[in-house]
């Protein structure tokens, strides 16, 4: 059930808090000679962070030329390998949500749900481990590559000492580290989950009938051959003994110590 309900919540605040996000900052260049500076350079960048392709324009304070730069990095491959995650992720939920309520003969029939099931939510739990840590590594990537102070350091009017360099604003990155907390949490939902769904399987019901079928064979075998069959028991081979030593016939009977005793027909005891 908490899989039904907080796997497809998470895998939204995960892809919404980085596929959604844009900022920027402002950087400030006061030159020597007032009339070249320019107190407010802004730079905006957004997902997926392709940062090489941020341009902006900065003062060189040697007249009124200006230089043309941009960002350094490209971070999209451990950004948008995350959202893709997230986003297949929500999707498998709904669907699993979906056959949970309403397919669940079908979702059990032959054992092909659960085992799929099983396999699928392996694999997220995997998938889930290796983007968001990849996507750890990739924002602590961009933090260093967009803050103000390395910024700074692209600038030529920044390297001479007569002029003024100051961030006047940095990026705000709360969304981007929510979506790598809610990265590890889905893994930990969905690592946690894999138990609950190899109980679904009939991996787990076999297992666990085995052992119990192999000692009521071993309690049957015992009962019926170490005592029942016994010929030599306090009973079974004395009784069939003296029953077959105890027995009438025509001519005679038996005593007591196994000796068969003669007798006369009747016919010849009333002839005398």
């Amino acid at each position: 059930m908490c899989m039904v309900i907080f796997a497809p919540l998470f895998a939204i605040f995960a892809f919404a808090t980085c596929g959604g996000y844009s900022g920027g900052l402002r950087l400030s260049v006061d030159c020597a000679n007032k009339t070249e500076s320019d107190l407010s350079i802004d730079i905006a960048f957004a997902y997926p962070f392709r940062l090489y392709q941020v341009n902006f324009d900065v003062p060189t304070c040697e007249g009124k030329r200006r230089e043309k730069l941009s960002l350094i990095g490209d971070f999209s491959s451990s950004a948008e390998f995350f959202v893709t995650i997230a986003v297949f992720a929500f999707l498998y939920s709904l669907a699993a949500t979906v056959v949970y309520i309403f397919f669940q003969n079908k979702y059990r029939e032959n054992n092909r749900g659960p085992l799929i099931d099983f396999i699928v939510t392996v694999v997220f739990s995997f998938l889930w481990l290796v983007g968001s840590s990849g996507w750890a590594k990739g924002l602590s990537d961009v933090k260093v590559a967009t803050d103000p102070d390395e910024v700074l350091l692209l600038m030529s009017a920044c390297k001479q000492q007569s002029n003024k360099c100051m961030p006047v604003r940095s990026p705000v990155m709360s969304s981007l580290n929510t979506s790598v907390v809610f990265g590890f949490l889905n893994f930990i939902l969905w690592a946690g989950n894999i138990w609950f769904v190899f109980k679904e399987t009939g991996w787990h019901s076999s297992g666990t009938r085995h052992p119990q079928d192999t000692m009521e064979k071993q309690s049957g075998g015992f009962n019926q051959g170490g005592y029942n069959q016994d010929s030599y028991g306090p009973t079974g081979g004395y009784n069939q003994q003296g029953s077959s030593f105890g027995q009438q016939t025509n001519y005679g009977q038996v005593d007591e110590f196994g000796q068969q005793q003669q007798s006369s027909p009747t016919s010849f005891a009333n002839q005398i």
